[in-house]
């Protein structure tokens, strides 16, 4: 029969193999787990995007003229109809030193250009007298027979020509006053404004109802024709523009739901209403071109739900491009490649246990499984390395 020492030797053998099997022996892992549910999927590309006018109207000058102050400013309305800016012809350049020389060297040249015109008419006129005269003798001669009548039909010719010769004087004297009166104008003081001569302002009208989204010029300033003025639009007919990958866009087709959010209020529906045929080339914050296209998007609720959003503001949408009612989900963080297809790691008590899945679709939070889970069960989420098939788990508390 062993002694009491030889039992105690055994008792402390034992005691040292089971803390060497403690002390090797794999510890728990620590994970976190989520639960396989079932609901509605909906699979959707998320992408930025920004609100505008439908309609916008730019006014602008119809004339070079002076505006006056505009006493419009963003975000006041007007009805169609209504004076937007005032408008008056603009004054008469500053003349300086040397242009105005030259200007009144054109205007004694024009003066003298009129002296010459006159002294034309009255030698035309002198013309004419002779050849008059000289038709009253040679008539006389050809009635008693002393003048031929081609002498005759001659001289009547000549008087004809004369009057033509004195109509092109008193023309070209006609010209060398206009010319005149034009260099003349030149030198005319640009004090002499187009108010004080009794020009009358021009009201330029808005073309539409609606709301002032920009004014481009407040101050009074002389503009050229076709300057813009300000911006006019109705906010309450608004869409929604997302430069979509050309990828995605062919995805998006018109009459699909989109969910409008982050515009700083609950999210609002939305409805694809076109894709646009051409695509650009943008580059992205990494410095990668992109091949890009605009989708534009109808706002499907009413305007109350969304007045308070403005022309220009940045907003997220999603536009569905697949929707599933009862299915099967789970969290994309506890999908991992495996096997050439995708696995989970579920839990069987406190054990991890490796299982393949048949994932159909996923957006960003969550992906739907034809196969391989059922509703209730935990799943591992986001798996560490050290994670194999059958090793011991800890739930970690959230």
């Amino acid at each position: 029969m062993p002694s009491k020492t030889t039992w105690a030797l055994i008792a402390a053998a034992a005691a040292a193999i089971a803390v060497l099997a403690w002390a090797f022996s794999p510890r728990a892992i620590d994970v976190e787990v989520a639960t396989v549910t079932t609901a509605r999927f909906e699979q959707f590309i998320e992408e930025d995007g920004r609100t505008r006018l439908k309609e916008r109207y730019t006014i602008s000058a119809p004339v070079a003229a002076r505006l006056s102050r505009m006493t419009l400013r963003e975000g006041d309305r007007v009805a169609a109809g209504d004076t937007v800016a005032v408008l008056t012809p603009v004054m008469s350049p500053m003349v300086d030193e040397r242009s105005r020389r030259e200007a009144q060297a054109r205007l004694k040249a024009a003066s003298a250009g009129v002296e010459r015109a006159s002294a034309r008419i009255q030698r035309a006129e002198v013309s004419l007298q002779e050849a008059w005269l000289e038709l009253q003798r040679t008539g006389k001669l050809a009635g008693e027979g002393f003048v031929s009548p081609a002498r005759l039909d001659t001289t009547r010719l000549a008087v004809t020509a004369a009057r033509r010769e004195l109509d092109i004087a008193n023309a070209e004297r006609e010209i060398a006053r206009q010319e005149q009166a034009q260099a003349s104008a030149a030198l005319m003081p640009a004090a002499a404004t187009a108010i004080a001569q009794g020009a009358r302002p021009f009201a330029l009208p808005s073309p539409v109802s609606g709301v002032v989204l920009r004014v481009v010029l407040p101050s009074e300033a002389t503009i050229a024709a076709g300057a813009a003025l300000m911006d006019v639009g109705d906010p309450a007919h608004m869409e929604v523009v997302s430069e979509l990958l050309t990828a995605d866009a062919v995805q998006a087709q018109p009459g699909y739901r989109v969910v409008i959010e982050r515009w700083g209020g609950p999210p609002i529906e939305g409805r694809v209403r076109r894709v646009e045929p051409a695509a650009f080339t943008k580059v992205s914050a990494l410095g990668i071109e992109e091949q890009r296209v605009n989708v534009l998007i109808d706002i499907a609720e009413p305007t109350k739900a969304w007045q308070a959003l403005g022309d220009g503001f940045r907003v997220g949408v999603k536009i569905v491009t697949a929707r599933v009612e009862q299915a099967v989900q789970v969290p994309v963080g506890a999908l991992f490649p495996h096997a050439g297809g995708m696995a989970v790691y579920r839990l069987d008590g406190r054990r991890a246990r490796l299982q393949a899945v048949d994932v159909a679709a996923r957006n960003t939070t969550m992906a739907w499984v034809r196969q391989g889970l059922v509703p209730g069960q935990s799943v591992v989420l986001y798996p560490p390395a050290a994670l194999a098939d059958g090793r011991n788990v800890r739930v970690r508390a959230p």
